[in-house]
């Protein structure tokens, strides 16, 4: 099996911000697996926040291709724990574990979700984000991109006032991410004027290890709390069980599809809503995501329409929401202009 790798630059719409960093370009990593006559695709963007770069990953990955090409591919999932053994970061699995995945429907002629016995007959339409900005800007992101539900990213002294005012000019579902910059006496606060804003739950408000303002938050919030900060790896589904509503799932953060298809799983056991959420990446990632719809309840998987010019084709997201699968099977992705040799 041959692994190639390519950094890419994504040139975003608009600048995006959140409680703690703003960026108008992301850089990710494409990795494509090759096996006879087949080529997967995988996406894993850099992150300041894990300390993850695409040369970092690149790194990592460039000292195991000899082992990935001896390497005898039956299964994703002994791929993936094949990767794991090695010690790599969760984002380089991640990238690989989707090539592995893209590779393996396009070997056998199924799209992922047919492979895992799901159908696409039903799935949760995604959100829209709106990062953190003036007002005004804020506005003009919602008027160019008129969505049903927007996730709202917030993280300021003026986040209720915020709300108040987008509130004014759509009747669109709010989604709020705090992004680890409230306390729990904030969110409670907040909760109780936001869901007569029309705010469906609150994303993780509280710093990822604050489980005592959690615990606080889970026995007085009017609103539900989703996880994202706080669910990683597979064994915090178990914690957050006790102190969160959901969890949203980063398939860059816990190492691909592979993980997150068993915290969906141990999530639905423990009663909790299982969202999936993406980082700033190109269609090579969000189609991979996509695969997954059938069992989620919740979806952001926004991150290609916030991009100024794509580098993949592959699952596309209509001006209503509705996803087109593509007839490409696997994740259904395609590079634009990378030609594998």
């Amino acid at each position: 099996m041959l692994v190639h790798l390519k950094k890419y630059v994504l040139p975003l719409k608009h600048t995006f911000s959140i409680s703690r960093e703003s960026h108008d370009f992301q850089d990710t990593l494409i990795v494509a697996l090759t096996l006879n006559g087949k080529t997967g695709y995988g996406e894993a963007t850099s992150n300041p926040y894990y300390n993850i770069t695409v040369a970092s990953m690149m790194a990592e990955i460039d000292a195991l291709k000899n082992a990935i090409a001896t390497f005898q591919f039956t299964t994703p999932e002994i791929f993936n724990a094949f990767l794991v053994s090695k010690g790599l970061s969760n984002f380089a699995v991640c990238a690989l574990d989707l090539a592995a995945h893209d590779l393996y429907g396009k070997i056998l002629g199924k799209p992922l979700y047919q492979i895992w016995q799901t159908n696409t007959s039903h799935y949760p339409i995604t959100n829209y984000t709106i990062g953190l900005a003036s007002i005004e800007k804020m506005l003009y992101k919602m008027k160019e991109m008129p969505w049903p539900i927007y996730k709202i990213k917030l993280g300021t002294e003026d986040d209720v006032a915020i709300v108040k005012e987008l509130r004014k000019h759509t009747d669109a579902v709010f989604r709020i991410d705090a992004n680890c910059a409230w306390s729990a006496k904030e969110t409670i606060a907040n909760a109780a004027i936001l869901k007569d804003l029309g705010v469906e739950f609150l994303e993780q408000p509280l710093k990822a290890t604050n489980w005592e303002g959690m615990e606080k938050v889970m026995h007085h919030s009017v609103l539900p709390v989703i996880a994202d900060e706080s669910c990683i790896l597979e064994d915090d589904v178990e914690i957050c069980g006790l102190h969160f509503s959901g969890i949203n799932i980063k398939l860059t953060k816990c190492g691909g599809l592979t993980p997150a298809l068993r915290m969906i799983k141990k999530a639905k056991e423990l009663g909790l809503k299982v969202m999936v959420g993406c980082m700033t990446e190109s269609t090579v990632g969000i189609s991979a995501i996509a695969q997954l719809l059938p069992q989620l309840d919740y979806v952001d998987m926004d991150g290609a329409l916030l991009l100024k010019e794509d580098i993949a084709t592959g699952v596309r997201i209509t001006d209503n929401g509705t996803v087109i699968f593509p007839a490409i099977r696997g994740s259904g992705v395609t590079m634009k202009q990378w030609n594998i040799s």
